[in-house]
């Protein structure tokens, strides 16, 4: 088996193999990743590299697995990983908890995602060879010691029903909300427009839903998100776009529009592409009751950290830290514990 120091030291070295990939075998792989899936374009899976790389700094991956027995390796385990494919080299996170807390790894890769996942399982193995015996991506999970699957709603009930006799993380729907005071001045708003138009809103950790205690505040957050026309000229956000435009127009449904993002006023949370949700509030304490009952479906507020506690602050939504769980559920505490 591979020592700990040894495992930590092959992630910090892939953390700057990502940072220092040569142009054009980038260029390269993020075309072959864009053939695959039209959502992961250049700028996408950039985005997705530059938040692999943020991560993967030895300070960083220490100081988190400081608060866990991670040393005995002698009774791992196999671990079945079924991951998602919603933005670019999303289940990488899964697949360096298990492999840092001493498991071998059984992944079901996404379709949408196999060209990124499949190119840092390589260069992993490419920097510590003794990761090839502790990796494997089979088109079937079965038979494994625990379970992590990410997926829709409708899908973790599958999951439950397949895996859940295992130890497991099942993973359901997330998606983040954001809280605006009237005080944001235009720089905070278009730091807004990172957290909620970068992977195009597919994320989890996209803002899809906005408080506010006034509509006068919308107007001015779509003048300051004109910036990002350009970022979001994907034909397929654009379809996206003029079809839910088309449906608010036709029902007549109130709505704001700075050509190619929709504001709508809705009690939901999940907005479709293109749209961002909005609700109005009318005091702090109400709306921290509303979202303490909805914990189990955010992921994370973004917000002034000094005056709502836990938030993310306002362009960091997409720049999650090791510890960041998905689903707030601590992944290495349950792999340590098998």
């Amino acid at each position: 088996m591979i020592d700990l120091n040894a495992r930590i030291n092959a992630f910090v070295a892939l953390g700057k193999r990502i940072q220092n990939l040569d142009t054009f075998e980038k260029e390269d792989l993020f075309r072959r990743a864009g053939n695959k899936n039209n959502w992961f374009t250049p700028q996408s899976c950039e985005n997705a590299f530059e938040g692999l790389g943020f991560m993967l700094q030895e300070d960083k991956l220490k100081k988190w697995l400081s608060g866990y027995s991670l040393e005995n390796t002698s009774d791992s385990k196999n671990v079945g990983v079924l991951m998602a494919g919603n933005i670019p080299a999303v289940g990488f996170h899964d697949m360096m908890t298990v492999l840092l807390s001493g498991h071998k790894l059984s992944a079901k890769l996404s379709s949408a995602d196999e060209v990124l996942m499949k190119w840092l399982i390589g260069q992993l193995i490419e920097i510590e060879p003794g990761f090839e015996k502790l990796i494997e991506t089979p088109e079937m999970l079965k038979g494994k010691d625990a379970y992590i699957a990410t997926g829709s709603d409708n899908s973790a009930r599958y999951f439950n029903y397949y895996f859940g006799k295992y130890p497991s993380i099942i993973r359901q729907n997330r998606t983040s909300v954001a809280i605006l005071d009237g005080s944001e001045d235009e720089e905070t708003l278009k730091k807004l427009g990172v957290d909620i138009f970068t992977y195009f809103g597919l994320g989890c950790r996209n803002v899809s839903k906005i408080y506010v205690k006034s509509e006068e505040e919308l107007t001015r957050l779509l003048d300051a998100l004109n910036s990002f026309s350009d970022q979001v000229s994907l034909h397929k956000f654009h379809n996206n776009y003029e079809y839910n435009k088309s449906i608010y127009l036709v029902n007549t449904e109130k709505h704001l529009d700075n050509g190619f993002l929709i504001l709508k006023e809705s009690q939901e949370l999940v907005s479709p592409i293109a749209v961002v949700y909005y609700e109005l509030y009318s005091s702090e304490q109400e709306l921290k009751e509303k979202l303490d009952s909805l914990e189990s479906k955010i992921q994370c507020v973004v917000a002034n950290p000094e005056k709502w506690e836990g938030a993310v602050a306002f362009g960091k939504a997409q720049s999650p830290e090791p510890w960041d769980y998905a689903d707030g559920v601590d992944t290495l505490d349950f792999l340590s514990k098998l």
